[in-house]
């Protein structure tokens, strides 16, 4: 288990880049800046990350280990039978929710802003997807490979929720068709050679 100043410092570093990314782009975000805010010194900075990539990717990780915490409590919860469209719909709740309980962050993952946090924000949930889909393989028979399912309802998910923001479509109503959608696709066999 990690120390508690540790914990504390790289907290406040984690937090302190958030804050920047109100500022500035990520790329233009200096690790002397993030320091200053953060009330850290360089020194200490350099103990715990190797630069600003870093610091982001433990932002990431932080990130990813609560949507996938949340991930497994609904699959317990809602989907103890392991049924396929449950366990992505319980997926996409799980990216959905963190993704808009953590708005203050996310919202800098504009490609155009940010390419390298929306590159990152992109491959963390298609190898999150893709290693779900992993797991319904050795189930189900798939008709493509995890990686091209994976991509497929990724990609697919991410315009359906950007098209949604720019219709102006209500955030519930969004996830409620999101559901929908993603349970008649996979329903709908389009993914499998036979459902068990």
């Amino acid at each position: 288990m990690e120390d508690r100043r540790i914990t504390k410092t790289k907290k406040s570093l984690k937090n302190a880049m958030i804050e920047m990314l109100d500022r500035k782009d990520f790329e233009h975000i200096s690790i002397t800046e993030v320091c200053r805010i953060a009330e850290v010194s360089r020194i200490t900075f350099y103990s715990h990350y190797n630069d600003k990539y870093a610091l982001l990717d433990d932002v990431f990780e932080d990130m990813l280990r609560t949507g996938t915490e949340d991930y497994y409590r609904r699959q317990k919860e809602n989907n103890p039978t392991g049924r396929l469209a449950a366990g992505y719909v319980n997926m996409l709740d799980a990216v959905l929710e963190l993704y808009y309980d953590r708005f203050e962050f996310f919202r800098h993952t504009n490609p155009e802003e940010n390419p390298y946090l929306a590159s990152r924000l992109y491959s963390i949930i298609l190898e999150t997807v893709e290693m779900h889909t992993l797991h319904v393989e050795k189930r189900l028979r798939l008709k493509y490979s995890p990686k091209k399912i994976a991509g497929f309802v990724c990609f697919g998910m991410l315009g359906f929720v950007s098209e949604s923001h720019a219709e102006h479509t209500p955030l519930e109503e969004i996830k409620r068709q999101a559901r929908v959608l993603l349970t008649d696709l996979i329903k709908s066999g389009i993914l499998t050679e036979h459902e068990k």
